[in-house]
């Protein structure tokens, strides 16, 4: 039993959180965090958790225009450089066992009917594909003006490995003693 953690980072904000709930999920089963473009069709037959995340952009999942306009902002700190996380859930499959699965985004600060959630969307798109129990789960950013645009918020990777044990310890599978 493993899991799995896919995600779509354009300025390295939601490759941060998705490391971090790999790490917490680490406490409990072994991880793999994947960017989306790597990211298998079909999930392994030993994945018992799928987590996909990406940032809200034009409040939901990033489309190939707001990931061209955001590529031109990250220069060479663009991580993502492929597809996006909506044209992987709509092709992805999930494989024959049950799979736990969640979404997380990373959105502006502020109030989430203001700022949209990517991660809302990919729980819908999991349900569509076949999947079960995706929630939804954000993390912020600083907002569009001001010095820590493009930031996360301090506490953010924290709270990103607690919400990663969480997940993990959902599985039922006890932290390793030590």
């Amino acid at each position: 039993m493993r899991a799995l953690v896919v995600y779509e980072s354009m300025f390295g904000n939601t490759r941060a959180v998705a490391l971090a709930i790999a790490d917490g999920i680490a406490a409990h089963v072994a991880v793999d965090a994947i960017e989306v473009a790597q990211a298998p069709r079909t999930v392994p037959d030993d994945v018992a958790l799928l987590v996909v995340g990406g940032p809200t952009h034009a409040h939901g999942m990033t489309t190939p225009r707001t990931r061209t306009d955001a590529a031109e902002r990250a220069g060479d700190r663009l991580v993502s450089r492929g597809q996006g996380m909506r044209e992987w859930l709509e092709a992805v499959r999930p494989g024959p066992g049950t799979i736990v699965t969640a979404a997380f985004d990373t959105r502006i600060k502020g109030p989430e009917l203001l700022w949209g959630s990517a991660a809302k969307g990919a729980a819908k798109q999991l349900a569509a594909a076949g999947f079960q129990n995706a929630q939804a789960h954000s993390f912020i950013v600083e907002g569009p003006t001001g010095p820590q645009f493009d930031r996360l918020l301090t506490g953010e990777l924290d709270r990103a490995r607690e919400w990663g044990k969480t997940l993990a310890a959902g599985l039922g599978v006890p932290a390793p003693a030590g």
